[in-house]
């Protein structure tokens, strides 16, 4: 069963799917300006809202990251 896609609302966005409140409004737009800081929020989000596999996985590579800093 394919899952849709989660988008964080932006006027700015190109991406259409179901639709994901961000932890603080300005988060779009301040993961639109750094790869890392994109990468580590849908990470955050995965946690979120994943199912159980997604969101080991996200703990996982959340981790890894967190200790390379």
């Amino acid at each position: 069963m394919p899952q849709s896609l989660l988008v964080w609302p932006s006027a700015k966005g190109k991406a259409r799917g179901q639709s994901l409140r961000p932890l603080y409004k300005t988060v779009p737009e301040a993961a639109a300006e750094s790869e890392s800081l994109y990468a580590a929020l849908a990470l955050v989000d995965a946690l979120r809202v994943g199912r159980q596999r997604e969101r080991k996985l996200a703990m996982s590579e959340l981790s890894k990251l967190l200790e390379s800093k």
